[in-house]
């Protein structure tokens, strides 16, 4: 099937759309993918104040979306498609039903993330302590303390909804010699602020965070030397995958242990084209929570690659999940977790327009394109001995106000995320950066809270 794509002037958008393009460059704009569905009014709103006109692809757009268009004048160049691993592109045959999705269902973030972290710090070496103790229980044949897991994976979908940055920043450094345990909790972070964005019950958050808590649990009943190598022949790939089974099994023997969520654990590693498995499920067979958790997995797992595999730099990873869109992973759950997590997650090595290395240290939700960012070396590569703080959005309001006000720009200078890079690009220590910043953020609740108290004298 052709791509056609047609200019549309932003005042005949409609949702329902699929926008291919826009008439300036992607950077400049909230929308950090190459192609996007428009959902609601608030979408076009959006899309009007940064654009005069955009590209819609009239094969892709869903739903019964009529419009008396004026005339339509073609693009040039079209957009690629992605191949499947059989060389063709197969999105056409998966059968996938809209997703549901709640907008701001748990509104802004609720606590600044000085006040979260503490909580954060605290829970997130209990969560570790839990995953840990359920492998090792496991691994001696003992009963898994089931309670105290679904009682921090909890606590952990709380922590998240008052404020993602906090447990996300935890979750950034890692730890090498417990990979598994890492990459558990991580994954099921991503999940729950993916959870987050499209507005799960809390139901579904508790299910989903405890389901990839224990995705893996299973592997303790495969041969170690499986887990850790990338050159698997058949037989030793078909031995790795029924870790699924060992851990459907020892989560079915384990008391209290709700159904959905060994869904999830049995689901997480399906693909929507049937290519995933143990069962090799396609489109809607997948379950909701399934199909999130798989998105959440490889996207960890290509970020903190472990073994000889190259980490990759977040926004290549998101650029790899945009190509499996509908061939693996369901296209609105792909786009909506890029939207959920930015190109650039905190904690995120990056290269500014200027030269300098900083670190992403706090997410601006409005504006995912300007977050905070540490400065950690200058132009010339060198590092600074007093890293410093820069709030890209900030900037470049302060920008636009002089520009108005036709003062001079010299001290201000409009700076922006030229692109990221690859962990350990730089011998970074991301946890001193972490640690530098979120004791400013501390600092300064606890400097808050010391002066509203002074004033109630």
């Amino acid at each position: 099937m052709g791509v056609k794509q047609v200019k549309v002037d932003v005042n005949e958008l409609l949702v329902g759309m699929f926008v291919s393009g826009l008439d300036r460059p992607w950077s400049q704009t909230p929308f950090p993918l190459q192609g996007f569905y428009v959902r609601d009014l608030e979408e076009i709103r959006e899309l009007k104040a940064h654009c005069r006109h955009v590209y819609i692809d009239m094969v892709k757009g869903k739903g019964p979306v009529e419009t008396n268009l004026k005339t339509l004048a073609p693009r040039n160049g079209g957009v690629k498609q992605p191949l499947s691993r059989a060389g063709k592109s197969d999105r056409s045959k998966i059968d996938v039903g809209p997703l549901k999705i709640r907008r701001n269902a748990y509104g802004p973030v609720e606590q600044p993330l000085g006040s979260e972290i503490n909580n954060a710090k605290q829970l997130h070496s209990r969560v570790y302590h839990a995953v840990t103790e359920v492998v090792s229980q496991i691994g001696n044949g003992d009963s898994i303390p089931i309670s105290e897991t679904k009682r921090y994976a909890s606590d952990m979908v709380d922590s998240v909804l008052r404020n993602p940055d906090a447990f996300t920043w935890l979750t950034r450094v890692k730890e090498v010699d417990e990979h598994t345990y890492a990459h558990a909790v991580r994954s099921a972070v991503w999940a729950i602020v993916f959870g987050r964005h499209i507005g799960l019950s809390m139901n579904d958050l508790n299910t989903l965070a405890m389901g990839v808590l224990l995705k893996d649990v299973g592997k303790t009943r495969v041969n170690k030397k499986l887990l850790s190598r990338a050159d698997l022949n058949q037989d030793e790939l078909k031995e790795f995958e029924k870790f699924i089974d060992h851990g459907v099994e020892i989560l079915r023997t384990t008391p209290n242990v709700e159904p959905r969520m060994i869904s999830v654990v049995k689901t997480h590693c399906e693909r929507i084209n049937g290519s995933g498995f143990p069962q090799h499920l396609r489109g809607d067979k997948i379950p909701l929570l399934g199909k999130i958790a798989g998105i959440v997995t490889y996207y960890d797992s290509v970020v903190n690659a472990r073994g000889q595999a190259q980490p990759l730099a977040p926004s290549k990873a998101v650029a790899k999940l945009y190509e499996m869109r509908d061939i693996e992973f369901q296209e609105e759950l792909v786009v909506e977790f890029i939207r959920a997590i930015g190109l650039y997650p905190t904690g995120t090595l990056v290269e500014l327009s200027n030269g300098e290395i900083a670190v992403v240290v706090e997410q601006n939700f409005a504006r995912r394109l300007k977050p905070k960012v540490m400065v950690v070396m200058d132009a010339l590569r060198e590092r600074l001995d007093n890293p410093r703080l820069l709030d890209l959005a900030e900037l470049e309001e302060r920008h636009k106000k002089m520009v108005e006000s036709s003062r001079t720009l010299v001290d201000v200078e409009v700076v922006e995320i030229a692109r990221d890079l690859e962990p350990g690009k730089f011998d970074i220590d991301i946890a001193q950066i972490r640690d530098q910043y979120l004791f400013r953020q501390v600092g300064k609740t606890k400097k808050s809270l010391f002066s509203f108290l002074k004033r109630q004298k």
